[in-house]
């Protein structure tokens, strides 16, 4: 039985459980696949504290360059995370012939164009399955299971901590801050949470899921990115009676050649499948040219989901180097040297249905002002909800559906009415995602 020998740079969480996986499963895995699986070394700038999974000394290292040059390690894990001094590392790696596993998204995000084209000139793979949704195989299902059909939409749930946070205020009405102590309590979010809440960690997953579903470049700066942390319970009530739920959404769409990017809270109706993804999971729900609707669910994170990944990565690395090849799936395309850059629809051409919440003062007129601006710039109301009425004429809520506008027309539009003098504080806008 061939041995391949893999060298592990980053031994925190993830990297534990990839340990263990090592451990309690190498035996089962080298049956299954006839490959022996051997972790030969370990880089980590903490080798002292102590860990879930027990090494002994002599395979720890403060050095992660003893692994990138070691002549005898087939396949480097990069599980540190951050831009640097990982890009660095990798593109050592690759050039010493290394193949490589990571789970880094913000890396492949921002850098991915350097990256693929290095291990594509220096003939060997690169697995990332773990940078996306933890232990759900969408890189593998768009690239393999999915690669004879023109992907038409993607929606994905893509953060656990924001999806935690909005479930949270969904079901047992907390208010954004006490949601997100709790997420913090229980560990599915950082001390500082500002890449989950903000949209930034779903938006490097979905430039890389942009990446692979079109086989380009994407310019993730094109990419509409919009957090979640000015969501109300009463924005999430107001959706409830309407027949929604709110999900921090990652959307694509094609369209005529160039495709929607966005990233935003969305209204989702109720009965849709990613509608019902609760707490930390991730979803995905995917629409081909042939396939229709593909529907996948699972953990988006944590140790032993994550690590799952990433060992799947590592065993289908192995078969190759088994084999004697490489590069038999590309990583995004056959030739990452002449690769065209994804045409993404600007967000103000974007045109969808909108939610839209007002605080308006109780006065007559009051509607009919609002209408007239919103039919000035060519904006359908579908319905309204009016609430309360104040005996001291004070402001209530007043929530309007669109049918289908141009994000240009409601912004302006908005402008327009914030400044009416029956309206008090800003307008709240929140996307509404209607696709079967």
């Amino acid at each position: 039985m061939r041995n391949v020998r893999v060298g592990l740079i980053g031994f925190g969480t993830i990297g534990s459980g990839v340990v263990k996986i090592f451990q309690d499963y190498g035996a089962d895995i080298a049956e299954k696949v006839g490959i022996n699986l051997v972790l030969k070394k370990i880089a980590d700038l903490d080798i002292v504290s102590p860990r879930t999974a027990f090494v002994p000394q002599e395979m720890l290292t403060t050095d992660a360059r003893e692994i990138v040059s070691d002549p005898e390690i087939n396949i480097v894990i990069e599980l540190m995370g951050g831009i640097e001094p990982a890009r660095s590392l990798i593109l050592q790696a690759i050039n010493n012939k290394k193949h490589i596993v990571t789970a880094n998204k913000a890396l492949l995000a921002i850098d991915g164009d350097l990256i693929f084209r290095a291990a594509q000139e220096c003939s060997v793979d690169i697995g990332f399955e773990a940078s996306v949704a933890g232990t759900i195989p969408v890189i593998k299902t768009l690239r393999e299971a999915l690669v004879a059909n023109r992907i038409e939409s993607l929606l994905g749930i893509i953060n656990g901590t924001s999806n935690y946070i909005l479930s949270k205020m969904t079901d047992e009405h907390l208010d954004f801050a006490t949601a997100l102590k709790q997420a913090q309590a229980k560990g599915y979010a950082e001390a500082d949470p500002s890449f989950d809440v903000n949209g930034t960690d779903a938006k490097h997953k979905l430039a890389i899921l942009l990446s692979i579903a079109y086989g380009k470049k994407v310019n993730i700066d094109a990419i509409y990115c919009e957090g979640i942390t000015k969501i109300t319970p009463e924005d999430i009530k107001f959706a409830a009676e309407l027949g929604y739920r709110v999900k921090l959404l990652a959307i694509a769409i094609r369209r005529e050649g160039r495709v929607e990017a966005r990233l935003h809270p969305t209204l989702v109706p109720a009965n849709h499948p990613i509608a019902r993804v609760e707490n930390n999971y991730n979803a995905l729900h995917i629409v081909g040219s042939s396939a229709n609707a593909v529907f996948l669910h699972g953990e988006g994170a944590g140790m032993m989901p994550t690590a799952s990944a990433v060992m799947s990565d590592v065993i289908d690395i192995a078969r190759n180097i088994s084999c004697g090849i490489s590069g038999r799936v590309p990583s995004r395309h056959p030739d990452e040297r002449n690769l065209a850059e994804l045409a993404i629809v600007p967000m103000e051409d974007v045109a969808t249905n909108y939610y839209i919440r007002f605080m308006a003062l109780d006065r007559p007129g009051v509607l009919s002002k609002i209408s007239g601006i919103f039919a000035k710039y060519a904006i359908s109301i579908a319905s309204v909800i009016q609430k309360g009425r104040m005996q001291d004429g004070s402001a209530v809520p007043l929530v309007m559906l669109t049918h289908s506008s141009r994000e240009r027309a409601v912004c302006e539009a908005l402008l327009e009415i914030r400044n009416l003098d029956v309206i008090a504080g800003e307008p709240m806008l929140i996307r509404i995602e209607e696709r079967d």
